[in-house]
Parts: C-alpha cells; sequence; structure tokens
C-alpha cells in the first residue's frame, strides 16, 4: 500500500481556532459594514441604478438563498431616498370620448389634494344647483317663460276667433281639435239650417271658411316652434342658474392651480360639460310622488349622483408622504398585476364601467422608481412578458383587460390614456434563465444590458472570517436570536465551508446559514441557555441530516441486509467499489455501488450495459467511451484493440447519469485484463482521461462519508478507506467523527493523479513503466495488461490469416 499517496487527519483537519476570533460573543460586533462577498455584482447595480440610459434593465442571476434579492432590495432603498419624488397620477372623464379616460399628472402629493377639492365641488354641486332650481325665484321665471308661452298661443286663437266672428263663423273647440261654423243672429246654425240656405251664400261661407282653416293652419303650426323658443329660454335660464354656481365653485380652483395648464383645461372642460348639462341637475317633481324603489332609472336623486360622478377624480399614483422614489416588489406578476385593470360592476343585468373603475399596476407604482420581479413567475404568467417588453420599448404604460388580448372580451371596455414609463426593472432569477433568455429572445439582450451576477461563496481568509462572524451577529439580531460565542461562529464557519464544498471557500447562501442559525438558535432556547455554543450548532447540525437521513439510512440498512451486494473486505477480480451520489429534495446522499467489468477475445468494443439498456446518461457513456482511447493509446499501440469488455452498475434500476465513475471502472477493467484481485476494503471515485490522468468530481464529501458509515455499520478494520482525485483534496470538509477515525488510523484517505496510483493501491502490485526498450515489466499491473490485450491482438491476427487462406 502506498503511504505516500496517504492523507493525514492534519491535512484534512478544517477546523478553525475559536481562539483566534477577536471577540467572546457576537453581542460585541457592530453590523457588517458591507454586503459579505459581493463586490462584483453589488458594482454592477449601481452601474446598473445609475446609468440613465434606456434598455439598462437588470438581471440578477444567481443560485436561490443566497440573498440576492434582499441585498438588491437593500441597496435600492438606501439609493431611493435620494432621488426624486415621481409625479403622481390620476383619471379623469374625457368629456371629448368618455371611452378613451384623461390621465393626468400631478406634483407629488397633489393628486389627492386635487380629488379632494373636485369631491367637495361635486357635494356643492349636488346640494346647490338643485336647491336653485327649487327657488321661488326659479319657479317665478320659469312659470313667466310657460305664461308667456299660453299667453302667445291664447293670443293667436284670440285673434283669430275675432276675424272670424266679424265673417259670422265661429271658431270652436272639440275633442277632435278645432272647427269652424256659420254663426246667424250670434248662434251657430245646426246642418239642418246649414243646408236650407241659398247655395249662393252657402258657397260664400265654405269660402270664409276656408281662408280661415289656412290661418289655423298657420296658427297650429306656430306652436311647436313656440314651445321650442320656450324651451330654448328654460335652458337658458338653467343654464344661467348653474353658470353662476358652476363658475364661483370653479374660478376658486382655477386659481388654485393655475400653473398646472392640463389641470385647468380639465376644468374648463367639467364647466362646459356641466353647463350643458344642466338640465341633469333636476330632480323631477314626479320623483318626489313614488315610493322608494319605484323611481324609473334616469330621474331621480340617485341619477344626479350618477351624472356628478363624471366630476370626480381616479387617483391611481399619490405619492403623499413619500420619501424618495418607489421600490416594488412584484410577488405575482400577472398581467392584471403588472399592468392593471378596467373593472366591471353589474347593473340592471350588464357589465358595465367607467374611468373611476380604474386600478393601476405595479409599473404605476414604481414609476419613476425601480421594479423588482421573479422573472421565472413573470415568464410563468401569460402575456406578462410580452407586455413588459412592450412597455420598456414604447416607454408608456397601457391598460389594457386581459380579455382583449385573448380575444374573449364580449363587455364594453375603456381604453386609457398610456402613461408615460420611466423606471428600472429588476429581473431575478436562476443563470440557466438569464442564458435562455439571451439565447432565445432577441429582445431581451437590448432591454437587459446589465447582468449582476451573485457569487456562491468567497475565498476564507482571516479576514472574511471577521466580516462571515458579523454576517452571522448580523442575522442573529434581525431575527432576534441569541447571541453567538466564539465556539459556535467557528462551528458555523465550517458549515460554510462545507456547504461551498470547498475548504478553501465559505458559502454565500445565506438562506441555508440562516435557517442553520435559526436551528441552532431553537436547541440552545430548548436548553435554557443564554448563547448559542458550539454544541448547539453540532446538535443543529446533526438534527438537520437526521431529519432527510431516511433514503440514506435506508440504502445502507439493504447493503446491510446483504439485498444490495456491496463488499466492504477481502478481494475480487474485476470488481470495485465505486461511489455515486444522488439529490433527493435538495439533499445530497451518497452511495457505494458495486462496478463489474468482464473482458473476452473480440473486435475491440467496450459495451456500456447502462447505455445498452438505455439506462445511461450522456456523460456517463462519453466517460466509458473515453476508457477505449486510454486502452488503445498504452497498449499494444501496434496492434488494434481486440478485445470485447462489458461494464455494468451492479443492481442500477434507475439512470446512471456523471463521468464520476469511468476511474472505478477504467480499474474494474484493468483488473481483469491484469487478472489481479481488487481489494474491497477501498471505494474510490474520479473521472479519468485518455491519458490516464484522475479528474476532479463532486460530491466528494458525501461519497467518502457514504462508504465510511457503511464501514464502521460493520466494523472499521483499519484497512478500509476511499480513494479520490488529488483535484478534490482542496473540496474535503468531513465530518469530525470521521477525521478522528482517520487520526485513529482505523479509516483512510487517499488522493491519486493517475489510474496507475489508483490501480497501485486497490491491488498492491507497482503498475509499471516502460523500459527503454519500450516495454512493461512482465510482472507489472501494466505488463499483465499489454500482455493479454498482446494476445487478444495475435490471436486477431491469426484468425484473420486464416481466414485469408481459406
Amino acid at each position: 500500500m502506498r503511504s505516500d499517496l496517504r492523507l493525514d487527519a492534519q491535512a484534512l483537519d478544517r477546523r478553525i481556532d475559536p481562539s483566534r476570533l477577536p471577540f467572546e460573543t457576537t453581542a460585541e460586533l457592530s453590523e457588517s459594514p458591507g454586503v459579505l462577498g459581493q463586490a462584483r455584482a453589488m458594482e454592477a447595480v449601481r452601474f446598473g441604478v445609475a446609468m440613465e440610459q434606456p434598455g439598462y434593465n437588470l438581471f440578477v442571476m444567481g443560485p436561490s438563498g443566497i440573498g440576492k434579492r434582499s441585498l438588491v432590495l437593500r441597496f435600492l432603498e438606501e439609493r431611493s431616498g435620494g432621488r426624486t419624488i415621481p409625479r403622481d397620477w390620476a383619471y379623469v372623464f374625457a368629456f371629448e370620448n368618455e371611452r378613451r379616460p384623461r390621465a393626468l399628472a400631478f406634483p407629488p402629493g397633489k393628486a389627492g389634494e386635487f380629488a379632494e377639492d373636485m369631491n367637495r365641488f361635486v357635494e356643492d354641486l349636488r346640494v346647490g344647483i338643485p336647491a336653485v332650481f327649487d327657488s321661488d325665484e326659479y319657479r317665478a321665471r320659469t312659470q313667466d317663460i310657460e305664461q308667456s308661452f299660453h299667453e302667445r298661443r291664447e293670443r293667436a286663437f284670440s285673434d283669430l276667433r275675432e276675424r272670424a266672428q266679424k265673417d259670422a263663423i265661429a271658431l270652436l273647440q272639440t275633442p277632435a281639435g278645432f272647427a269652424f261654423a256659420p254663426l246667424k243672429n250670434g248662434e251657430v246654425l245646426d246642418p239642418e239650417s246649414f243646408a236650407k240656405l241659398p247655395d249662393e251664400e252657402k258657397e260664400k261661407i265654405q269660402a270664409r271658411v276656408s281662408a280661415l282653416q289656412e290661418e289655423l293652419t298657420k296658427v297650429i303650426r306656430e306652436i311647436p316652434k313656440w314651445r321650442r323658443e320656450a324651451q330654448a329660454k328654460l335652458r337658458e335660464l338653467n343654464r344661467s342658474l348653474v353658470r353662476s354656481t358652476v363658475s364661483n365653485l370653479l374660478d376658486e380652483l382655477k386659481a388654485k392651480y393655475a400653473e398646472m395648464p392640463a389641470i385647468c383645461s380639465h376644468l374648463e372642460s367639467v364647466e362646459r360639460d356641466a353647463l350643458k348639462n344642466a338640465e341633469n341637475f333636476r330632480i323631477p317633481k314626479e320623483a318626489d310622488t313614488l315610493p322608494p324603489g319605484m323611481i324609473p332609472p334616469g330621474i331621480g336623486p340617485d341619477a344626479v349622483d350618477a351624472f356628478l360622478r363624471r366630476y370626480r377624480v381616479n387617483v391611481v399614483i399619490d405619492q403623499c408622504g413619500a420619501k424618495g422614489c418607489p421600490v416594488v416588489l412584484e410577488e405575482n406578476p400577472t398581467f392584471s398585476n403588472l399592468f392593471g385593470t378596467v373593472e366591471h360592476i353589474a347593473q340592471m343585468g350588464a357589465l358595465v364601467t367607467d374611468f373611476s373603475l380604474i386600478r393601476p399596476g405595479s409599473l404605476h407604482k414604481a414609476n419613476g422608481g425601480y421594479l423588482a420581479i421573479d422573472a421565472l413567475r413573470l415568464l410563468s404568467h401569460p402575456f406578462s412578458w410580452e407586455g413588459l417588453k412592450r412597455a420598456l420599448r414604447s416607454r408608456q404604460i397601457r391598460i389594457e383587460p386581459l380579455g382583449e388580448a385573448l380575444g374573449i372580451l364580449s363587455t364594453v371596455s375603456l381604453e386609457p390614456e398610456p402613461i408615460p414609463l420611466e423606471l428600472k426593472v429588476i429581473l431575478l432569477g436562476e443563470r440557466s434563465l438569464y442564458y435562455l433568455l439571451h439565447e432565445l429572445d432577441p429582445e431581451f439582450s437590448e432591454l437587459f444590458k446589465v447582468v449582476v451576477d451573485f457569487e456562491e461563496d468567497v475565498d476564507r481568509s482571516e479576514a472574511i472570517v471577521v466580516s462571515y462572524a458579523q454576517f452571522l451577529a448580523d442575522e442573529a439580531r434581525k431575527g432576534n436570536l441569541l447571541p453567538l460565542d466564539r465556539g459556535a461562529v467557528a462551528r458555523l464557519l465550517e458549515e460554510g465551508s462545507r456547504i461551498a464544498a470547498d475548504a478553501k471557500k465559505l458559502s454565500l447562501r445565506g438562506r441555508t446559514m440562516t435557517d442553520l442559525l435559526q436551528e441552532a438558535d431553537f436547541w440552545a432556547r430548548d436548553a435554557s441557555a443564554p448563547i448559542i455554543t458550539q454544541a448547539h450548532v453540532e446538535k443543529a447540525v446533526a438534527a438537520a441530516e437526521a431529519r432527510s437521513g431516511r433514503i440514506r439510512e435506508r440504502l445502507r440498512e439493504e447493503v446491510l441486509r446483504g439485498t444490495l451486494l456491496v463488499d466492504s473486505e477481502g478481494e475480487s477480480v474485476g470488481q470495485v467499489n465505486g461511489l455515486a451520489v444522488l439529490e433527493a429534495g435538495g439533499v445530497l446522499i451518497g452511495h457505494p455501488n458495486r462496478i463489474t467489468a468482464r473482458v473476452r477475445f473480440g473486435g475491440g468494443k467496450v459495451v456500456d450495459i447502462e447505455r445498452e439498456a438505455k439506462l445511461g446518461g450522456p456523460i456517463h457513456s462519453k466517460g466509458v467511451l473515453i476508457l477505449s482511447g486510454f486502452l488503445a493509446g498504452r497498449y499494444v499501440p501496434e496492434e488494434p484493440l481486440s478485445l470485447a469488455a462489458t461494464l455494468v452498475f451492479e443492481q442500477s434500476y434507475g439512470v446512471v447519469e456523471g463521468d464520476s465513475a469511468s476511474c472505478a471502472e477504467l480499474c474494474a477493467l484493468l483488473s481483469t485484463l491484469a487478472e489481479l484481485p481488487i481489494r474491497q476494503s477501498l471505494a474510490i471515485t474520479g473521472s479519468i482521461n485518455q491519458k490516464g490522468r484522475v479528474q476532479a468530481i463532486g460530491g466528494v464529501n458525501e461519497k467518502v462519508e457514504a462508504f465510511f458509515d457503511l464501514c464502521r455499520a460493520r466494523t472499521l478494520t483499519g484497512h478500509q478507506g476511499v480513494i479520490v482525485p488529488a483535484a478534490n483534496v482542496d473540496h474535503l470538509v468531513l465530518r469530525r467523527e470521521l477525521l478522528e477515525k482517520v487520526e485513529q488510523g482505523l479509516f483512510h484517505l487517499y488522493a491519486v493523479q493517475t489510474v496507475d496510483q489508483a490501480m497501485e493501491l486497490l491491488t498492491g502490485f507497482p503498475a509499471g513503466e516502460r523500459n527503454p526498450e519500450g516495454r512493461y515489466p512482465d510482472e507489472s499491473i501494466n505488463g499483465r495488461v499489454e500482455r493479454k490485450l498482446g494476445e487478444f491482438a495475435r490471436r486477431a491476427r491469426s484468425l484473420a490469416s486464416g481466414e485469408a487462406k481459406t
């Protein structure tokens, strides 16, 4: 066994000496002066926020739980206080086109004030104008107009009656209308008497009646004209009365908002509309005589209130009390939540709406400031992503009912005037999502030009250790947790390296560290301790592993029962303990697997049974194919590769992916070719290249600990251990229990750079190097392998020559 490849406990010890921390408890530490380990990301945020040119929106990317959202939001909130407070916005009735409400801009805090002014104006109108119409003066003047009309009509009939009497003709009013009849001695002739008159006299009477009939027709035709003139006078009277009231009320508002031309223009439109619709302020007398609930629509106090609603103001954005520009986090970026909506209400069985039912979206609320959105949620909602891009391109916020976009809206809706858009959008998401958008959406790179890439870990240095302790102290204070002593901080720092899977790094996954801190606080309070100690952190770590350990324990149980075949003692040719890792629910679970190889003479093909059974992923298949390249390049280079080999993960019933077992597979293959047994007390993990170099793999801690747990559950003999790539040594952050066994010599770790070193450890035989004549030593591993492959090659040549002779 090569002792020079063995890693001693001191080299694997990643512990931090608590005495080197310059505090007793975190209560002594001040707040962290900056953002831990994210200098590049925060510089990108500063640039993106300060860049005023269009298209410089931000995409903040990094894994979940790293704290990117909280850090960016905190930065934006700190910066927002120094920026100009954006304008207020309100929608008002558009008198020229009621389906297109007008958007009015106000200085910060003024929209609500204007709305209150208009509410008072409406209340004054609602009370004041009906009172004017109900005054004695108004009734007297309307009576004068009505009486003047009646007098004019009666005078016309009276003049016609007098002219007819001069001609001995009477003007009679009957239920059917007006009629003329002849007179004699002041009496109306009946039809019989008229018939007895001489024909000549009857003709004269009929001629006079015809002439009078024409004059009557003229008078009757004039009456509607006189009625219209009377109504015009009545309307003018109404306007004059309304004008006096409206003008008095609006003059004060016009003076107050004289410096806002758009507001003054709206007030003038209100005045014109009020005068135009003065009749709508009257409450007809019939409304007073009907019982409640029986008043027809269009009359009565409710109708007046409905009409006056058009003069009110719908404030959609009110910056009253704001101390800077807005910072908005949209948790549910549906189309309506982003761009606003127009609501409807049911009236008389129909859905109706007006400008007062316009509701703002998060774009309105964030306008002039910052809007943060989770990118995945944004893309999950129909039309939200396209709508956001359209708004950023046009720099306008348009409220469009989603039903119109889908083509299913059947109710009459509004088309509110768009509002100018000026804000920074910050999308937050995984790196993979950023690269997908960049690849698949050509507009993405034009609209989101600033990428903010958050680090997952930071170099473990003396300065960072102190800053990390300050970060833990900040988290404890924010969560009202107990302070930590130096031992607890040191243990959490070690766990930070383990989470980062790198002894020279500390994880920046703030959520994971905060969760562990909170769980340690729970155990400290459970023990009535005044501070969190190392023991409480240890208990929190152990409890978390126990909660997620069902699958791990079940796999180990099946191995111990012999259901899954994995040896930890003895020797076997062509059989090696490989180490795999699977992920379930965010937890990495290491598991030893038996890998076997069989070899015979053949056509030079290494068969991956996993791939043939469609259970091997592409990366695993690539690793197996590399073995063929290694064998062909190292052994009997002058001869064709003439073997038939099979490799398999025994008792594997799912997809096998990754190349971390390729070194183990090569060792099993070489063991079979050399006919040398492999020690089953060792497990191996690592990737291989065609030159025989062992390359780094992932999940090394979980793999090592999985084999250690199996050996400990059986019995630690002092001969068991794990072979890992030398490139992974810095990634080893192992449990203290395992390190204690390494220190006691009951378990071993070996770091290898080449497959030769791995084979020497597994078989106890020297690998062997080519001598000056280009041959390996006969009893070396490589010599045995080359001899076997040479035999295969000669057999293939012999068979080929025999076939040629035949």
